[in-house]
């Protein structure tokens, strides 16, 4: 079991992002192909399969909690390509008691990026997920919020820099 909460992209924003994207572009639904296979779907946290209907759109994560939360994110606003189901018709919606982290692949390398509740970057670190994924994301997160300031981080890819996943800080 994880000890802290993948946070996919939520439902009003994953709506708004079926029409039109962060970026301001309309949506456009295409069939995945072999080459699209094992990307990840940031709407239900799970990799994309040959067939699925998907979209790649712009998202702007940080934009969109700070909506949420008051904060002011300045400068340290940024978008950038998500890929999701087209339709919620077509999404099962993340796992309800997920016994480990999203796109988990052992030897890749993530960056955690460390947010304060400004929405400003208070630190990161570079990550190679290791034979026990969840117990290597559990340590790196731990280490995340031992800082108090930390209330948020992205789990992002570092080939891309995209974001692969949110995690807020505990209650």
């Amino acid at each position: 079991m994880t000890r802290y909460p993948a946070q996919p992209i939520g439902p009003t924003a994953l709506k708004e992002l079926r029409d039109v994207d962060d970026a301001g572009r309309a949506c456009v639904p295409y069939t995945a192909t072999e080459s699209d296979a094992g990307s990840p779907l940031r709407c239900c946290l799970r990799p994309v399969r040959e067939c699925d209907r998907i979209a790649l759109v712009s998202y702007a994560p940080l934009r969109r909690w700070a909506a949420g939360t008051g904060a002011a994110p300045g400068a340290y606003d940024e978008q950038g390509p998500v890929f999701l189901h087209a339709f919620a018709d077509d999404c099962p919606g993340p796992d309800a008691d997920p016994q480990r982290y999203p796109f988990d692949r052992p030897g890749a390398l993530r960056t955690l990026r460390r947010y304060d509740a400004r929405g400003h970057i208070v630190g990161g670190a570079l990550f190679e997920i290791p034979a026990d994924a969840t117990a290597g994301f559990d340590a790196a997160l731990d280490e995340a919020f031992a800082d108090p300031a930390v209330v948020l981080v992205h789990v992002r890819a570092v080939e891309y820099g995209c974001l692969h996943f949110a995690v807020r800080r505990p209650r």
